[in-house]
């Protein structure tokens, strides 16, 4: 395991932008932006693997959000455009810090995101 912290979530208006990090303690592989907005399920939001750093995304955030990674700072990012009121809500980052595990075994704390109409 390897520990994860989110940063960069906001009080923001709609139209606006944030940028979200995570910050790995180590080297992590496949990393996964979720979502947990109150009374929903936990959502998947969007995700870059290994190796080739491919992405996939929710429907709902496709062409509005982008993650990316930066490995030399054990970081992901998640760059957040046009934001909606209905992206509000807690994001999390999950990541595999192995090459041969297939499911996450480390996860962030989250970081509050508050989108206003």
């Amino acid at each position: 395991q390897v520990q994860l912290v989110e940063s960069g979530g906001g009080l923001v208006q709609a139209g606006d932008s944030l940028r979200l990090s995570c910050e790995s303690s180590g080297r992590t592989y496949n990393v996964t932006w979720l979502r947990l907005a109150p009374g929903k399920e936990r959502e998947f939001v969007a995700t870059t693997t290994w190796p080739g750093d491919s992405t996939d995304y929710a429907y709902s955030v496709r062409g509005r959000f982008t993650i990316s990674r930066d490995q030399a700072k054990n970081s992901v990012y998640l760059q957040m455009n046009s934001l909606r009121p209905e992206d509000t809500a807690v994001y999390y980052c999950a990541a595999t810090s192995t090459p041969t595990v297939s499911s996450w075994d480390s996860w962030g704390r989250g970081t509050q995101v508050t989108v206003s109409s």
